[in-house]
């Protein structure tokens, strides 16, 4: 094999891992269209939401808000069932649009702790996963593709573009 071809390869396994990665980190806008305001159904929109959605270690929620309108605070269990602040998981995000990168598994509990904003429904409860599942997300509302599918098929044209020049096959 000469020195071009297995940097070709290198170069392709190298960017398939690169594309692989980015893929599978997903930026969430919290609560979609009507963003991290006070829901006019209450804490259901954002039950809904949640369920709707599968989220990763590395995902990004995007918390979509008004600054000096609303916060997003991360709280534990006690704190989100209570509507309390007492008791915080880091510093409050005051300035909109505030991006949280979720940075460990497990259960992970957002609240406005502006006034009644977290009594009338403006708060969030997510399980995060450690990696993602068998399954992808959703894709968007209306169908298409999911926003990170056409790195995947760039991937595989790409792949399919080197073998080609290499002159081997590969089977996808």
């Amino acid at each position: 094999m000469n020195m071009q071809m297995s940097f070709a390869i290198a170069f392709a396994g190298a960017l398939a891992l690169v594309l692989q990665c980015a893929a599978a980190q997903t930026l969430h806008v919290v609560g979609d269209s009507i963003g991290w305001t006070i829901p006019q159904n209450g804490a259901a929109a954002y039950q809904t939401w949640s369920s709707n959605n599968k989220f990763v270690v590395g995902d990004i929620l995007q918390f979509n808000f008004q600054t000096n309108a609303h916060d997003v605070l991360e709280v534990q269990k006690e704190s989100y069932d209570s509507c309390s602040s007492d008791k915080p998981i880091g510093s409050a995000f005051n300035t909109g649009p505030a991006n949280i990168t979720l940075s460990s598994a497990g259960e992970h509990y957002y609240i406005c702790s502006v006034g009644q904003h977290c009594q009338n429904g403006q708060k969030l409860a997510i399980t995060v996963s450690a990696s993602p599942g068998p399954t992808s997300a959703p894709g968007p509302v209306g169908g298409g593709p999911s926003p990170n599918s056409a790195a995947g098929v760039f991937a595989s044209f790409f792949l399919l573009c080197l073998s080609l020049i290499a002159g081997t096959h590969i089977v996808f």
